[in-house]
């Protein structure tokens, strides 16, 4: 019987669905597939993960802390896991992956041609593929990390991010859903985009579902600000069909996420110059980005939730890809702040620009 591979490229050619990838990683397989322009990476599998727990004796543990979670609250979850998470980030990695994590990272810095390219380390959880539910914003990823030591710690903490009190608490239609089954972590390891703008697309209205129209937020910097909500993101609204900018709002943004060289970590740092007052976007790029949301529906056949960023350079570069789950899929509950969900974020946002200008439209009055 041949063993299910430890490491899988974006580009492999049995990538795309791959459910070793996870599902973010198995649908950026396969955005790259279908040519758009992803930032090159490999996936660090479920096999990988599955293994290393198996060879530690922590899958054991991993079991009984799942078996009991459906039965606990928060607090109990917390005390519960210290012992499993602490073991997966010290307990060594067999020879063989650590070799093959090692190798790939080599070939990553090859194919960039920079030494310690900066990735983004990702979380990838086979649990994200489960029939309504959405786990935006419930499992771990981190930015701009270099050097494969600090990915290898990554990657173990991304491991340990499936029994955080927020995953084991999640519901679904009242279930449990991730304490249901044996979940694996696939984990992403993907150079960063320099990028001058990001923020999320939606191929239809999150405030109302309406198909024709196309919705985006946008900040200057890395996408943290508009996914975290900790910065009021430039928003658009363009009509599907006919290509027409219906709406936007811009304001004044004196904050970014970027890479803080002093610190080594990205961080929320002060704006200063021209592009405090400045859109974020133009209206090209706006359009640009409006004709790739209505490729990539097409592609998936389905309104798409989709994570994008504009380089330094002005390319275009797919992040993430995956189905809008607000109006097509079930209603999900959890013991964690419901607020957290970076597509709640968007709707709390998008409502409060319609709250306050009918607000306004009544003062006027």
């Amino acid at each position: 019987m041949t063993q299910a591979p430890y490491i899988l490229w974006l580009d492999d050619a049995s990538a795309p669905g791959n459910a070793l990838l996870g599902g973010k990683f198995a649908s950026l397989a396969h955005s790259t597939a279908a040519g758009l322009a992803v930032p090159p990476g490999f996936g660090v599998t479920t096999a990988a993960y599955r293994h290393f727990m198996a060879a530690t004796g922590l899958a054991e543990e991993a079991a009984r802390i799942r078996a009991r979670a459906p039965h606990m609250v928060l607090n109990e979850i917390k005390g519960e896991t210290v012992k499993l998470v602490e073991g997966i980030k010290t307990a060594p990695l067999s020879t063989e992956l650590e070799a093959q994590i090692r190798e790939s990272y080599a070939a990553l810095e090859k194919r960039t041609g920079v030494s310690e390219t900066p990735v983004a380390v990702r979380s990838s959880g086979e649990s994200e593929d489960l029939e309504g539910a959405s786990f935006a914003g419930q499992y771990e990823t981190y930015l701009w990390i270099c050097g494969v030591d600090a990915v290898i710690r990554h990657i173990r903490a991304c491991w340990a991010g499936m029994f955080g009190d927020a995953v084991l608490s999640y519901r679904v239609d009242g279930a449990n859903a991730v304490a249901a089954g044996d979940f694996g972590m696939c984990v992403g390891i993907q150079q960063m985009v320099q990028a001058r703008a990001a923020g999320v697309m939606f191929t239809l209205n999150p405030l109302n579902g309406d198909r024709s129209k196309i919705v985006m937020e946008a900040c200057w910097g890395l996408g943290e600000g508009v996914v975290k909500g900790d910065i009021t993101p430039a928003q658009f609204t363009v009509d599907k069909v006919t290509l027409e900018i219906l709406d936007r709002k811009t304001v004044a943004q004196t904050e970014t996420y970027c890479f803080d060289a002093a610190a080594g970590e990205v961080a929320l740092m002060p704006m200063e110059g021209e592009r405090c007052q400045t859109p974020c976007l133009s209206d090209e790029q706006v359009l640009e980005l409006a004709k790739l949301a209505k490729q990539i529906e097409r592609q998936r056949g389905a309104p798409q939730d989709i994570e994008w960023a504009v380089s330094e350079r002005g390319e275009v570069r797919v992040l993430q890809v995956r189905p809008e789950t607000v109006w097509s899929r079930r209603e999900t509950k959890s013991l964690v702040d419901a607020e957290q969900s970076p597509v709640n974020r968007v709707l709390a946002r998008f409502a409060g620009v319609k709250v306050a200008a009918k607000a306004a439209q009544g003062e006027s009055r």
